[in-house]
């Protein structure tokens, strides 16, 4: 009995897991143009029973059946629960397999876990209200490419992972690894338990993040947003809030190419 308990929990828990990865986006041109992505993987896709058949439904259905998803039909109600959006869904929704996704949550589980093998302390990179799909497309990229552990999005507040997000990350998004959260300053609040610190960067801040390297603890840097920067609420998370040093009296640089830069730091600085 305690056998058939420990495998039926395993069980769950992959199952958890799995579902935990789907990334769902809807309506028509958006769910075509992620499906036409190469690199997209597509778990089901769900239509409207009162879809006419033709055009772009047939493109959609013959792009997501030959990535092998499952093809179900709802009535409208039901759809609109899956979609969240009935006014814009279109009759259309995609669930998009993101093989990086993680609740936040199980990512500190599990380095708690793996604290004592950890040679590395992890490094993340946070956001805080980047609205620019084009921006967020980019970081993802870069956060996939670079030696950054992970990045930290959360639900709300921050561009929709639609089309335009998968396509401005030319489709790493399918494979960067992304924690999830509800809350950013909880948690941020969080990781701080866990004994990591919090920077926030800010190009007005007197601490330049070259100091922080010597700190050997595990680090979220927090990207705000384009125009306001880091906000009070997240700010009042952070340890510190620290700058790249400019040359030449530039004050700024666009949000994407910070990221870049965090997400590389460590290949310069040869670690």
């Amino acid at each position: 009995m305690t056998d058939q308990r420990h495998a039926d929990s395993e069980a769950y828990l992959q199952k958890k897991q799995f579902f935990n990865q789907l990334l769902t986006i809807y309506g028509r041109k958006p769910v075509l143009e992620a499906l036409q992505e190469p690199s997209t993987k597509v778990f089901r896709l769900h239509l409207a029973e009162s879809n006419r058949g033709g055009g772009i439904i047939d493109d959609i259905i013959k792009l997501a059946t030959d990535k092998g998803a499952e093809v179900l039909y709802h009535d409208r109600k039901s759809l609109a629960r899956l979609s969240k959006n009935s006014k814009q869904d279109q009759g259309v929704v995609a669930d998009l397999i993101c093989e990086g996704y993680k609740d936040y949550r199980d990512f500190l589980k599990q380095q708690e876990i793996q604290q004592q093998k950890c040679d590395e302390p992890y490094d993340i990179i946070a956001l805080d209200r980047i609205t620019n799909p084009q921006n967020l497309g980019m970081i993802i990229r870069s956060v996939c490419a670079g030696q950054t552990t992970a990045l930290l999005l959360p639900n709300k507040g921050c561009a929709k992972l639609d089309a335009l997000v998968i396509k401005a990350s030319t489709g790493t998004i399918f494979r960067a690894p992304i924690l999830r959260c509800d809350s950013l300053p909880k948690a941020l609040q969080d990781f701080r338990a866990a004994g990591c610190d919090v920077y926030g960067l800010s190009s007005h801040a007197n601490t330049q993040i070259g100091e922080m390297d010597k700190n050997k603890k595990p680090a979220v840097f927090v990207l705000g947003n384009e125009t306001e920067g880091v906000s009070k609420e997240v700010e009042q998370q952070c340890n510190a809030m620290v700058s790249i040093p400019m040359q030449r009296n530039v004050e700024s640089l666009n949000v994407a190419v910070t990221a870049s830069l965090l997400a590389f730091r460590k290949v310069f600085r040869g670690n």
